[in-house]
């Protein structure tokens, strides 16, 4: 008979997952996360093992394989962590904002800062997970980013505002192209000044693209 595994089972899906990364010790978590972060987005993917991961954050092989179990899953996991602070801006800055261009222009803003703040995620989710598993991304399901994305663009064209000709799905497919190419390759061109400073000409840009037709 095989010998048994003498690994344990990680936790199956993105809920159990964010269950069971709740009873990790924060310290922990924390440099697992900034272990990620500087060796899949200087590295490429393959080149990473969970052995490698384990020694940068100082804690046992063991310890990755109960909590994520695969070098995919622990990608996948730290990014809905990393990814959920953003939910959690933009949710906070959209209250109390009515006016449907100013709802737009505030998702936008925050969504640029938290990528021009935290580059290493950025080319993390670009590099190290192909399009086609973005799925597996546990906040990509997540009802309150998605809800505070899709409300945005569902009101501006209840107001008559953006573009209604086509789904909201493909409204905010063409936002997150927009500012996904510009965040890469800022990062990619190693470019000095601060994507911010170009706010308000990049929200033009992102306006024009959007914004119903006058008339």
């Amino acid at each position: 008979m095989p010998a048994a595994d003498p690994r344990p089972t990680p936790p199956g899906t993105a809920d159990e997952r964010r269950a069971a990364l709740g009873s990790m010790r924060a310290d922990t978590l924390a440099r697992i996360e900034r272990a990620v972060l500087t060796l899949f987005s200087t590295r490429d993917f393959h080149e990473v093992t969970l052995l490698d991961v384990a020694k940068e954050a100082r804690v046992s092989l063991q310890t990755i394989y109960k909590y994520f179990g695969s070098k995919e899953v622990l990608v996948y996991a730290m990014l809905d962590v990393m990814l959920g602070r953003l939910a959690e801006r933009m949710i906070d800055h959209l209250q109390g904002i009515d006016d449907a261009r100013e709802r737009l222009r505030k998702t936008f803003w925050v969504t640029l800062d938290y990528m021009d703040k935290h580059p290493a995620v950025m080319m993390l989710l670009f590099t190290a997970v192909p399009v086609s598993r973005h799925q597996n991304i546990g906040i990509y399901e997540s009802p309150e980013l998605m809800g505070a994305f899709m409300g945005v663009f569902k009101d501006g064209q209840a107001r008559g505002v953006l573009n209604r000709r086509v789904s909201a799905k493909i409204l905010l497919d063409i936002f997150m192209g927009i500012i996904g190419r510009v965040v890469l390759m800022h990062i990619v061109r190693r470019e000095k000044q601060s994507l911010l400073e170009q706010f308000d000409e990049l929200f033009h840009i992102l306006w024009r693209a959007l914004s119903a037709d006058e008339g």
